[in-house]
């Protein structure tokens, strides 16, 4: 096998479950207040319940190009493969400057594009991904309404910090050490008072349970001494909230809270990437090495595996709607099966290598390939159709956030050696950009 295929590894990670953040704090704790994710944000990595779902709500435009629906493109300094996030009236997305040694968080006006702020995290002792394709800002932020969250390496380490909204630095907390196999992209997930996160590596990394407000260790249960990739994510699934972890050989189920262990089985492959979804009974774990699988386990703690295929989805994340499952190969091909029994039921191929991960807008599925050409199909078990399909003529491993009426996504133009990233905001109506 193809170990660079593990290149989008560092892509979009994360997953944030605002859904949960909805839920009364028992009375035992002290609760934080959580700002309710208005329809027009896209607080995370995944969206406003980590699922990769718009608000039901939203449209967005389903045509654009370099001279079409844009309503601005700004150019930002560095590179990254982390998403962008929107909350409010602002756009806040990681970027790395190799030659700087920084790694940062950048605040975009949400109107005009307009650079409000740049926060350096780090400076100096950078961690490089091994992995060509790699960056040193994958992981994608998460903001409760008062603070912003980001995991960076540093010194081989991983460390998870969290900003003011001005883009002050309220506390910083080493999670472990971290030898990089590919590279990392894990994201920082939300629930109730906590910032929960995930270091796996080779090494032997953690996971952890933060204090939004001071970064104190809540909660932190060492890992297995293997590369992997995955966000943690957090849903309800089986009649109770479970924090999932797949990769490294185990499908794990914990306690959010605490950390306590629900269960845990045998059933992932060794390095996964992609954030997981549930219907509610099952969740679907999806591996590339060392063998490709998508996989349906049962989330009650029996350990069932309900269906398995064989199929390379590694690298964009699934998604699952009325009863079934979408999912776009890394070599360019959607695909429908049952959630619950597994039957393929269509597939159409779009073309091109694929890291971004699918995102869906009412009835319609947004993907984009690594040529930045972007996909649109219809969420529809009858066959597959293409609505359109769209070209920034670019580099593109980022996923978009849809809100608000608006697309945000990040690409790259490169020529030989040279690279500029843009951000950019599509939407009905146009404003002249003044870039």
């Amino acid at each position: 096998m193809n170990r660079n295929l593990i290149l989008a590894v560092v892509v979009s990670q994360g997953l944030f479950a605002f859904s949960q953040l909805q839920a009364e704090a028992p009375t035992t704790r002290t609760a934080q207040k959580v700002r309710q994710p208005a329809s027009a944000d896209w607080p995370s990595w995944r969206g406003p319940n980590g699922d990769g779902h718009a608000s039901p709500d939203q449209k967005a435009p389903v045509k654009w190009d370099e001279k079409t629906n844009i309503a601005w493109k700004k150019a930002i300094p560095g590179k990254g493969h982390g998403s962008p996030i929107v909350v409010g009236e602002h756009v806040y997305l990681a970027t790395s400057v190799d030659e700087k040694e920084t790694r940062s968080l950048l605040c975009l006006n949400r109107k005009t594009g307009e650079i409000e702020w740049e926060t350096v995290v780090h400076q100096g002792h950078a961690v490089l991904p091994r992995n060509k394709k790699g960056t040193q800002a994958s992981s994608t932020p998460a903001c409760d309404g008062e603070r912003l969250f980001i995991n960076f390496l540093n010194d081989d380490a991983m460390y998870t910090s969290a900003l003011s909204l001005e883009g002050e630095i309220l506390w910083q907390r080493k999670i472990s050490d971290y030898v990089v196999h590919q590279g990392f992209g894990s994201s920082p997930v939300i629930h109730e008072q906590l910032v929960i996160v995930v270091a796996d590596n080779k090494s032997g990394g953690a996971i952890a349970g933060l204090n939004r407000e001071t970064g104190e260790v809540v909660w932190k249960r060492d890992r297995p001494e293997t590369p992997n990739y995955p966000s943690p994510v957090i849903m309800e699934t089986s009649g109770k909230v479970q924090l999932i972890m797949i990769g490294c050989d185990l499908v794990t189920s914990l306690d959010p809270l605490t950390g306590k262990e629900n269960w845990e089985i045998e059933g992932a492959t060794t390095e996964c990437v992609t954030s997981t979804v549930t219907n509610g009974d099952l969740i679907y774990t999806t591996g590339g090495y060392p063998k490709n699988h998508v996989a349906a386990v049962r989330t009650d703690g029996s350990g069932k595996t309900e269906w398995e295929n064989g199929v390379r989805v590694y690298v964009p994340s699934l998604l699952i709607k009325d009863g079934y499952l979408y999912g776009v190969t890394d070599a360019g091909v959607a695909m429908c099966w049952n959630a619950a029994t597994g039957k393929e039921v269509w597939k159409g191929r779009l073309g091109g290598t694929f890291s971004s991960s699918p995102v869906l807008v009412g009835n319609l599925i947004y993907v984009s390939n690594e040529a930045s050409e972007s996909f649109i199909f219809e969420a529809s078990p009858d066959e597959f159709t293409l609505v359109s399909k769209n070209n920034l003529e670019n580099v593109c491993f980022s996923t978009p956030a849809i809100c608000g009426g608006q697309i945000f996504i990040r690409v790259a133009q490169q020529t030989g050696e040279a690279r500029q990233e843009y951000v950019y905001c599509i939407a009905e109506t146009p404003s002249q950009s003044d870039n």
